[in-house]
């Protein structure tokens, strides 16, 4: 009854989804320009962090392109409330990875943390859902709360620990214990300048014996 009321819409043409489709029709779903680095061994994404970070794998499902289907998912995804893409997306790349042995070694799933003030105002984190399909596809554990986004305006300790960084993205591990000998899969929606990755990945391998790869939906 109330997808009769209310039926699903396509996020790309608009049309009405038909049972067996989420998100996207499969015309629009054909459309999506691929990037999917690990299907092909593509390095162009483990290369772009070459010298920052050292990565075992690193993947995008998806190139992002303003003014088309993937502008208009990634908006809705942050900005509209419709987090059922980020589950969509990481179902989607789940199933790819576990067909491909080099990401069988991965053992723990984190996403890019939001600060706690950005996550009650929007509801939830737009990538947890798509890290924790792929965690689900892979049969490891998911965790959102061993990274943390931290700013200059949070507790003492934490000014202590880093200084006063003014405008300054920071981020913390809570645990550090829990990464020891882990191959971490990193994941975020969306891969830009790279600079949040960056930070985020130097942290969690601040722990002992880590490994880190990183999976987002889009590339730019």
């Amino acid at each position: 009854m109330l997808n009769v009321l209310f039926p699903k819409i396509c996020n790309g043409c608009k049309s009405k989804l038909v049972k067996q489709e989420s998100v996207l029709c499969m015309q629009c779903r054909h459309q999506l320009p691929m990037a999917c680095f690990h299907r092909t061994n593509n390095n162009t994404l483990k290369n772009f962090f070459y010298g920052r970070v050292p990565l075992e794998h690193a993947t995008a499902l998806i190139h992002f392109q303003k003014k088309g289907i993937t502008q208009e998912l990634m908006h809705n995804l942050k900005y509209r409330g419709q987090k059922d893409i980020s589950n969509f997306f990481g179902k989607w790349l789940g199933a790819e990875l576990i067909q491909y042995p080099e990401y069988g070694s991965i053992t723990l799933v984190i996403p890019v943390p939001l600060h706690r003030k950005k996550l009650k105002k929007r509801g939830y984190n737009q990538v947890s859902g798509f890290g924790k399909e792929i965690a689900a596809q892979l049969g490891i554990p998911f965790r959102e709360d061993i990274l943390l986004k931290v700013s200059q305006n949070d507790s003492q300790v934490f000014k202590k620990r880093w200084g006063r960084f003014e405008g300054e993205e920071l981020f913390m591990v809570k645990d550090v214990s829990a990464l020891q000998n882990q191959h971490i899969l990193l994941v975020d929606d969306i891969v830009t300048t790279g600079a949040t990755i960056e930070k985020c990945a130097l942290k969690l391998l601040e722990g002992n014996n880590v490994q880190l790869s990183i999976a987002t939906i889009a590339i730019a």
